[in-house]
């Protein structure tokens, strides 16, 4: 059974189900769902937890030995398992497809994973877990949903904001979720319940954006403008290399129209002799220019 994170609170108030497969590019939204599963158990029972964790030299047998022991206080099990690397390699996948069969009353598995790409979600040992059991996708919203989310984290301490401080917060926070929670927690313990102003935001949030040049791709694509200069404006404050960004924005203007692109790539190899030393300017602000240039209306 597939769910989203947000409808695990309410399944979390029913019997918990034999297994529960953890997976997303947010280890925040990751991190509290395991945390909601494991209280959940404890609640319902299952009085002792057993963490394993996947190495190097890890042997599946323990995964088996932990479901098969039964509890020291005598009552039910959480078998937590962690699988950092996303790989359990050829035995271990044919070891957690084998584990299933072995799922039974007393026992309740946590499988956590890191991201997942198009290809894994596929493989026979993720679809046998998910099958078995629930699976949890836990991904950060898209930067259209970040005001909407963040305002639902400040409804849960009775707080709500103005679109505009919505917006200002996640501005702020943007590519850093857990940034985010802490800003939100911030304001519960600074400001009463009740509406929070847009100034009283602005005095209490600090700028924590993390930028990378996959978000400078993503604005291109989208051709949101005040996006990408504000990423590049962080990729500047956070001493990025140069040649990095100029491949990101290299890579966007080969892609674009046949009647734009060659303009673009003049641009790019102005930009490139700059980098190297062969001609003068200053370098952001000629990435500046290209990304304005590549997130204009095309016209035909």
């Amino acid at each position: 059974m597939q769910l989203r994170p947000e409808q695990l609170a309410a399944h979390l108030d029913k019997p918990l189900a034999p297994l529960y497969l953890l997976h997303g590019d947010e280890p925040l939204l990751v991190i509290e769902a395991a945390d909601a599963i494991r209280a959940a158990a404890r609640k319902q029972g299952f009085e002792e937890r057993e963490v394993i964790i996947v190495g190097t030299s890890f042997k599946w047998d323990e995964l088996f030995l932990a479901a098969g022991n039964m509890s020291l206080f005598g009552g039910s099990k959480l078998v937590d398992l962690r699988i950092p690397s996303g790989k359990p390699g050829r035995e271990g996948s044919e070891a957690l497809q084998r584990y299933i069969g072995t799922l039974g009353p007393g026992i309740v598995t946590l499988i956590t994973l890191p991201e997942l790409d198009w290809q894994a979600k596929k493989a026979a040992w993720v679809t046998a877990l998910s099958n078995a059991g629930v699976s949890i996708e836990c991904n950060a919203p898209p930067p259209a949903r970040l005001p909407q989310w963040i305002a639902e984290r400040m409804a849960r301490q009775q707080q709500s904001a103005p679109r505009a401080a919505l917006e200002f917060i996640a501005a702020h926070v943007e590519g850093n979720l857990l940034a985010a929670h802490q800003e939100i927690q911030k304001l519960g313990l600074l400001y009463p319940p009740g509406e929070v102003a847009l100034a009283q935001i602005e005095a209490a949030v600090m700028n924590v954006a993390r930028y990378d040049v996959s978000d400078l791709r993503d604005a291109l694509k989208a051709r949101d403008t005040v996006r990408a200069a504000r990423t590049l404006e962080g990729l500047k404050a956070e001493d990025a290399a140069p040649p990095l960004v100029l491949w990101a924005l290299a890579t966007e203007a080969r892609a674009s129209a046949s009647n734009f692109k060659v303009a673009a790539l003049l641009h790019a190899a102005k930009i490139d002799r700059m980098i190297k030393g062969l001609a003068r300017g200053d370098i952001w602000n000629e990435f500046l220019q290209l990304a304005l240039r590549l997130t204009q209306p095309r016209t035909r």
